[in-house]
């Protein structure tokens, strides 16, 4: 993705099913479930970079010691900082040989030397950027079971509803972030079945030393998750962990967010990517599973596992397809195959704008992260050249003999070449406030392989995850390719035009920010329509007070005045650099919705696309951010 957007934090547990003496004793490692966890959390850094923190849960705990502890950072490398901070407090210890035979000993020192281990990485979408809001968030109490520590991948769309109804029962909740909304109604529930459990076994006569370890046995997360999350809307993955040693992580009913977990004798583990589970644990594609939507896994302090609803599963899942175009790491067996599946989709267009000419077209990626989709872009080129050559072959042969010069003319020539055009070579830190340097310091983060192009002859195009904003394209990306001295530059997304807000967990929500939008907005304007773009305005001031559930998309109505292809024309325009030596033409191509759903079958979310939101909250998001845009403010719609 060559702009930068913020999303998708990811989430790792390991519960430890054994004593700690047994992973001593078989691995020879008395830290095999924190290095487990850390593992996780960096084969994961993808999905947050603002932020790290991890929780721990200490199992059977003398009264009087620390059962759970937790550690954050937002500072440079957050990841490396909590481990470093954790493991300088353990070689200090080790060193002094308070603890270097024992695991009971090692428990006892160690603050993060518990049967069940959080990590948790963070993009600020809201609550800024300080220690204080990174996760897990840690709700205490002297009863164990009244401790909660929380973490997740989410957004909630209703955060005002939802303190709301806490501040009915009489809380008085720190107005934060949406993460401390949803740990006090999760805290709130467990309160009340602690004190329900209590007071029927007090009353019930049980020995008062014998309640504690019943209420913890009888205590059910997937029912107290259930009652908490009756009026969330939005899309999550959430974590947590209860002072008892339970444990779960529960998932959205339309299973926008992800969530896999696996489990063997030994260990059970959660994560926001299967693949990083696959690697960590050294499990096949099949050992690892998917966490139902609208069910929650919960692992009991006794290491029992079990599966329950929470949420009735929506009729049509809705995960978030940028999962699978962009968030996450691709080296997952599915992910992999579905981004080449989106490069070679792109195949007919493509063609269509290089005019059938591959012998005069080279095709390359930028950034990085489409490398794969380029893979299959090749792919698919290659095999509709092959078709092409055979059936100019079959057409001679009809003909008379073939000669060695036609054979090489139709074998060896108009091919489609592949070359690496741009190298990422270093991220160049962009500290300098002054707008003009930032820009010129990004011009400079990639590299140009030169002499692969014929100046004013060949095409270059060039694959891109997709297109948010175009600001990166415009003052970076087209400058440096330009370099190259192509006839046109085409731009190819594998994504859809980006038309519409994300509440979910991207922080996309400011309208006015993106490309296609500000495309249709000035086709608009071109063609005598702006009095469309008032009536909307109108017609969202007119359902602003209305519940979410009763609103509709107007905003819809601005693009439907426009083909598509019309809409990447003025993007095209709009991203094209206005100064410089390079007179060529930009192209700019946009994955179609229909290949979209045929590469990557099983998430169908698509609502920053086509503006279908999953849920209401969705529509009160996109009013809200069309009303910001034509009252010229700025700042999330949620």
């Amino acid at each position: 993705m060559s702009d930068q957007i913020k999303h998708e934090c990811g989430i790792a547990i390991v519960r430890l099913l054994k004593p700690l003496r047994y992973y001593r004793d078989k691995y020879d490692d008395l830290l095999y479930g924190f290095q487990k966890l850390f593992l996780l959390m960096e084969k994961q850094h993808n999905r947050g970079q603002d932020g790290a923190g991890i929780g721990c849960v200490k199992l059977n705990t003398p009264p009087g010691e620390s059962f759970m502890e937790r550690e954050r950072d937002n500072g440079r490398n957050p990841i490396a900082n909590v481990v470093k901070k954790v493991m300088k407090d353990y070689q200090k210890k080790l060193n002094t040989q308070i603890f270097p035979e024992f695991p009971e000993t090692y428990k006892k020192h160690f603050p993060f030397g518990g049967e069940v281990l959080m990590g948790h990485l963070r993009y600020g979408t809201s609550g800024g950027y300080d220690k204080s809001v990174c996760q897990p968030y840690f709700r205490r109490s002297p009863w164990p079971t009244r401790n909660l520590m929380l973490a997740g991948n989410f957004n909630m769309t209703n955060v005002e509803d939802l303190n709301a109804k806490l501040i009915a029962r009489g809380a008085h909740p720190i107005f934060n972030t949406d993460t401390q909304t949803v740990l006090e109604e999760i805290g709130y529930h467990l309160d009340e079945e602690h004190q329900r459990l209590y007071h029927e076994l007090r009353d019930g006569g049980t020995p008062s030393d014998q309640i504690a370890a019943i209420i913890s046995e009888r205590m059910d997360l997937v029912s107290i998750l259930k009652q908490a999350a009756e009026d969330w809307d939005g899309g999550y993955t959430l974590a947590g962990l209860i002072g008892n040693g339970d444990c779960f992580v529960t998932r959205d009913a339309l299973g926008i967010r992800p969530a896999y977990y696996f489990a063997n004798d030994e260990v059970v583990a959660f994560a926001s990517e299967r693949v990083a589970l696959m690697t960590i644990f050294d499990q096949h594609e099949g050992d690892v599973k998917e966490i139902a939507p609208g069910s929650a896994v919960v692992v009991k302090g006794s290491g029992e596992l079990i599966v329950g609803q929470v949420r009735e599963p929506a009729p049509q899942r809705a995960s978030c397809s940028f999962e699978r175009i962009y968030f996450s790491r691709g080296n997952d067996p599915v992910i992999y195959k579905e981004r080449k599946a989106l490069g070679g989709a792109l195949s007919d267009q493509i063609i269509d704008a290089i005019d059938d000419d591959f012998a005069h077209s080279v095709f390359s990626f930028i950034p990085n992260t489409a490398e794969t989709a380029y893979y299959g872009l090749m792919d698919e080129l290659r095999v509709r050249r092959r078709q092409q050559v055979k059936n100019a072959i079959l057409d001679a042969q009809a003909k008379g003999p073939l000669s060695d010069a036609l054979i090489d003319e139709l074998i060896m020539g108009n091919w489609p070449r592949g070359e690496k055009i741009a190298h990422k070579d270093i991220k160049i830190r962009t500290f300098i406030s002054q707008e003009s340097n930032r820009v010129t310091l990004a011009s400079h983060v990639y590299d140009i392989t030169y002499g692969q192009i014929e100046s004013g002859v060949d095409n270059l195009v060039c694959i891109d995850d997709s297109i948010v904003r175009g600001t990166t394209l415009k003052r970076s990306i087209l400058r440096i390719l330009a370099r190259t001295e192509p006839k046109q530059i085409i731009i190819a997304s594998t994504a859809p035009q980006i038309r519409y807000p994300d509440c979910y967990g991207i922080d996309m929500s400011e309208l006015g920010k993106f490309i296609a939008f500000q495309a249709t907005i000035e086709l608009l304007n071109e063609t005598g329509a702006a009095d469309l773009i008032r009536e909307v305005y109108r017609d969202c001031l007119a359902q602003a007070e209305l519940p979410a559930a009763e609103m509709v998309n107007h905003v819809k109505r601005l693009y439907e005045h426009f083909e598509t292809e019309c809409i990447s024309n003025k993007v095209a325009e709009l991203v094209t650099p206005k100064n410089g030596d390079w007179n060529g033409e930009v192209k700019v191509i946009f994955q179609s919705i229909e290949n979209l759903h045929q590469s990557c079958p099983e998430n169908t979310g698509d609502w920053y696309f086509t503006g279908n939101y999953p849920t209401p909250g969705g529509y009160a998001v996109l009013n809200r951010a069309f009303i910001n845009f034509y009252e010229d403010r700025e700042g999330r719609s949620y």
